[in-house]
């Protein structure tokens, strides 16, 4: 018993540390580490694809973290630095690409499901009716009554 309580103790103590995030590096220029990150925010990681630039740790977020910050030391706006990562590596780098013809399947695309979702329900709801009654003939009737009699004697 008290070996199953340290345990779990441990195992706690083991989960919170698992849980902490590493450190921001302390930056020479915060301000500019502020506007990275804020940047960064915005766009997407191509190595992790679902996770942002700011947050990723693979070696490409990395380096094109670097990129940004010495881009935004000479001077850059957030506009040419987004606009030099679009002609780099698309607008798949952008969280929120532009809408325009080679975007429009990415922004129609939930909503066409959506419309194919509800579309295939309906055609299923209406053609899901009642099966229309069958009339049995006097002596099917009677065979039902004793197949259903017979099985009625044999459960008891």
């Amino acid at each position: 018993m008290l070996s199953k309580a340290i345990t779990f103790v441990l195992l706690m103590v083991l989960a919170v540390a698992a849980w902490g995030k590493e450190a921001a590096p302390v930056a020479e220029d915060p301000v500019l580490e502020r506007r990275l990150q804020t940047l960064s925010a915005e766009l997407r990681c191509l190595v992790c694809q679902n996770e942002s630039l700011a947050g990723s740790r693979a070696e490409l977020a990395v380096d094109l973290r670097n990129q940004i910050r010495e881009r935004m030391r000479q001077g850059q706006s957030d506009e040419e630095i987004v606009d030099y990562l679009v002609s780099r590596y698309g607008d798949f780098v952008l969280y929120r690409p532009p809408l325009k013809l080679t975007t429009l399947l990415l922004w129609l695309g939930p909503l066409l499901l959506i419309v194919a979702g509800l579309a295939a329900l309906f055609y299923r709801l209406s053609r899901r009716r009642e099966a229309p009654a069958i009339e049995l003939t006097g002596s099917e009737r009677e065979r039902a009554r004793a197949l259903l009699s017979d099985s009625g004697r044999e459960r008891l």
